[in-house]
């Protein structure tokens, strides 16, 4: 039973351990009247980083950008902290964004019942009983091309805290959750926003570590939506 509920367990990622808590709050230079110590160029997602904290969309980053993006990438547990609009903290906009009302499309069916909601097109996931969010939006890495994570209505079936790959070097998968065959919820060390697993949803620990608490077998979860980059290609004759 082991084999077949790793054999398509998540890539273990090498990168770096990617933070899950968020960092102290300081001062600002920029608001005490002094030089701002946030040096960051202007990045990639500027305008959009710019946009969400209201700030001149001119896409060009200033000091008091920098600052603004510095404190809402401490806000969000990413680090560096250093005010560069880059993809990870894009991706932490989409949840933001998503935190008032994450099932506003009505994409995730709700009930009296427990449902994990995962959104492959914006890469976050809640869980939801009804209208209430038990569990806030949070950022996954699904599954890469060729391995994506598989949609439709799925239920936990397997929960194994301390759970190993058999499959791909006994890489660590806590507080795992599995709901469809070796796909599962668990936690990552890596770096969350590179990459893509072999099929399982990917969170920080930290976050793994919470929705441990709000999961149980037998629930369900809810997978829809296409990963952004992955590539659909018609079979013969289609």
């Amino acid at each position: 039973m082991w084999r077949v509920v790793t054999a398509a367990a998540v890539l273990a990622a090498t990168a770096s351990p990617a933070a899950t808590g968020v960092l102290a709050a300081t001062a600002s230079p920029a608001a005490a009247g002094g030089l701002s110590s946030c040096t960051a160029g202007t990045g990639p997602y500027q305008r959009q980083l710019e946009r969400h904290l209201k700030l001149p969309e001119d896409g060009r980053q200033s000091p008091a950008d920098c600052e603004a993006i510095s404190a809402f990438q401490a806000r969000s547990g990413l680090v560096p902290a250093n005010g560069y609009a880059g993809y990870p903290a894009y991706r932490m906009t989409l949840v933001a964004r998503a935190a008032r009302n994450p099932n506003a499309a009505r994409r995730c069916p709700t009930g009296s019942h427990r449902v994990a909601c995962v959104d492959l097109a914006r890469q976050l996931m809640w869980v939801q009983q009804g209208k209430r969010v038990l569990y806030a939006p949070v950022p996954i890495r699904s599954g890469r091309d060729g391995y994506e994570t598989r949609t439709g209505t799925h239920r936990v079936y397997l929960r194994h805290k301390d759970h190993r790959s058999s499959l791909y070097n006994r890489s660590p998968m806590p507080y795992a959750q599995f709901f469809d065959g070796g796909q599962a919820f668990h936690g990552s060390y890596g770096d969350l926003f590179r990459g893509g697993s072999h099929g399982c949803v990917n969170l920080r620990v930290g976050d793994a570590r919470r929705l441990w608490g709000v999961l149980r077998k037998g629930d369900r979860v809810v997978v829809w939506g296409t990963r952004p980059g992955i590539v659909r290609e018609a079979g013969p004759g289609a």
